[in-house]
């Protein structure tokens, strides 16, 4: 049976609703005792790898507490752990787990490096499986008619691959959207929604790095069907598709109108549909997802970090009753949060997953940062977090910062607010968080709406350097408008951030500026980068752009050039 036969099956069906909605269960009782839950999953990490290079360098066999093993182990971040991982790469056994890996996901880093994030059987069993069926809970329990045909789903994420990069031991080598999870772990149920839609796999032939013309493939198939959810994790890949719909608006009816796909012949030629789709351009003056489906109902992306500017407006661009339903607070590495609810963006701890610590965000993580446990955390917080669990990552600083929304029956909710990279050029140590708080106070008391920002630090000749904020408004903005958002956002910067507020205090920073860009700005640049080979997934918002090239090609300016931008 493939994809669009399984997901046509009423019975798949009903055992993948059983099964989503066991595991959310499961989740749930599993927060009558998130204390106890803790120490289970230390215990059983410990037992399971003790016999491994990594536990008996570290002692797992004697570990009892939580605090024994803090004392065992550092914090660490991949750079770290990389040795090791490399070895199990090549095809070592039980260097880090006594599982060998299946799989390794691949992640970028903050350099841009690829990450090897080793998967093993048992860690998909007991920490992935349970977070990723509960994760589509809210998505099936509130709009079920979603799963009501195999292409009511477009997956913008789902990329098979037919042949797989590997690593030196055979292993592929790809990221967790690439993964068939039925074929390499044994979970046909697995399969996400969407997966099973005309376009998951598609029929001519593409370079596996040809993201974009991938991704226009797709978008060209969907506008043919009666999609009712788009499912993106990722938010840019949200954001991007009504701006491809437009950029390809031309070559899709033609496509539609002829039959063919890619330039070449795929279906019947369906020129009632490309009239139609030339009717609705023609009646609005723009091409909108509501437009071409109607029925739409949700988006299931990440709402928060700087997803939280522009996705209000994104919303109606698909439909004015579409609901976004926030993704799972996790990453390559492992899942920290999932939503259980209709929650707009906070998601429960997995407290059954991994082994989870959290520090300060304000504070800089090392081998010796003092962590809290799960029920230290403060609500109003923003925490680094730190996680140990079966698949051979220990006490292992994702790099992720969260805030406490709430805590319910013991377990916080946690909802991601950026990365826990720092701009610092004169001691204000900002953080995208606090940044993406500040722009929401000044946007708040102005009234105006953006659709992304970013900045950088900006040197002169004439005056201390100053954060310049490139923006993209939806609407023009008056220039004593510009000049009240910016004197707002100076001041909430300061009250984010007191070295931020004293930097400008003593004249060590300039009052920042603002670089006005139009309203397609971040996307065209989004779009360039999937264009350039990155896949889709990995490019991501990003706030501080201190690179020159980056900030070239997202504003048009050299900033050697323009250091001045600033008045």
């Amino acid at each position: 049976m493939n994809s669009a036969e399984a997901w046509a099956d009423p019975d798949r069906l009903r055992r993948y609703r059983e099964r989503v909605f066991a595991e959310r269960q499961a989740l749930r009782t599993a927060f009558a005792d998130p204390v106890g839950q803790q120490r289970q999953v230390l215990a059983d990490l410990l037992e399971f790898n003790a016999g491994t290079a990594y536990g008996k360098q570290h002692g797992f066999a004697r570990i009892r507490t939580l605090d024994d093993f803090r004392r065992a182990v550092p914090v660490q971040t991949y750079t770290d752990l990389e040795p090791w991982i490399e070895r199990a790469a090549g095809g070592e056994a039980d260097v880090l787990t006594a599982d060998r890996p299946a799989v390794f996901f691949t992640s970028s880093g903050s350099t841009g490096a690829h990450k090897k994030i080793p998967v093993t059987p048992r860690f998909m069993r007991t920490t992935f499986f349970p977070f990723y069926y509960a994760a589509w809970a809210p998505l099936i329990e509130h709009f079920p008619d979603v799963l009501a045909s195999p292409d009511a789903v477009l997956n913008l994420k789902h990329d098979p691959l037919t042949d797989p990069p590997t690593t030196a031991s055979g292993r592929p080598h790809v990221g967790a959207s690439q993964v068939d999870f039925g074929a390499a772990f044994g979970e046909p149920l697995s399969a996400e929604p969407g997966t099973g839609a005309p376009w998951a796999r598609l029929a001519v032939p593409v370079a596996a790095d040809r993201h974009a013309e991938k991704m226009y493939l797709r978008l060209r198939l969907a506008v043919e069907s009666d999609v009712r959810c788009v499912i993106g994790i990722n938010p840019a890949m949200v954001a991007a598709l009504p701006y491809q719909l437009n950029l390809w608006w031309p070559r899709i009816v033609k496509e539609v109108r002829d039959g063919t796909l890619g330039g070449l012949p795929h279906r019947p030629p369906n020129p009632d549909r490309a009239t139609e789709l030339e009717r609705l351009a023609h009646r609005h003056g723009t091409v909108r997802p509501s437009h071409i489906w109607p029925r739409m109902r949700a988006l299931f992306c990440w709402t928060t970090g700087l997803a939280s500017l522009y996705l209000p407006r994104l919303r109606a661009e698909f439909g004015p009753d579409v609901a976004a339903l926030p993704a799972p607070v996790a990453a390559s590495e492992g899942p920290v949060g999932v939503t259980l609810d209709r929650h707009s963006g906070a998601g429960s701890l997995v407290v059954n997953a991994a082994v989870y610590e959290f520090a300060d965000a304000d504070r800089d993580l090392g081998p010796d940062t003092a962590t809290l446990q799960p029920h230290e955390l403060e609500t109003d917080r923003d925490y680094h977090v730190v996680f140990s669990h079966v698949g051979g990552l220990y006490r292992y600083a994702v790099g992720d910062v969260v805030r406490v929304v709430d805590h319910r029956g013991g377990v916080p909710r946690l909802e991601y607010t950026g990365r826990a990279n720092r701009s610092d050029h004169a001691g204000e140590r900002l953080r995208d968080a606090q940044v993406i708080r500040a722009l929401h106070s000044a946007l708040d008391a102005t009234g105006l709406e953006l659709r992304n920002a970013a900045c950088r630090v900006t040197e002169s000749a004439h005056r201390a350097p100053g954060y310049t904020f490139a923006v993209a408004p939806r609407t023009e903005w008056r220039q004593d408008e510009s000049d009240r958002f910016t004197a707002l956002l100076d001041e909430a910067l300061g009250r984010e951030s007191a070295g931020y507020g004293t930097a400008r205090t003593e004249g060590r920073l300039s009052a920042p500026a603002l670089l006005p860009l139009d309203p397609d700005a971040f996307l065209r640049d989004w779009q360039a980068q999937v264009e350039s080979g990155v896949r889709p997934t990995q490019v991501k918002d990003r706030l501080f752009r201190q690179d020159p090239r980056q900030w070239a090609r997202l504003t048009g300016q050299d900033p050697e050039r323009h250091g001045a931008a600033a008045p």
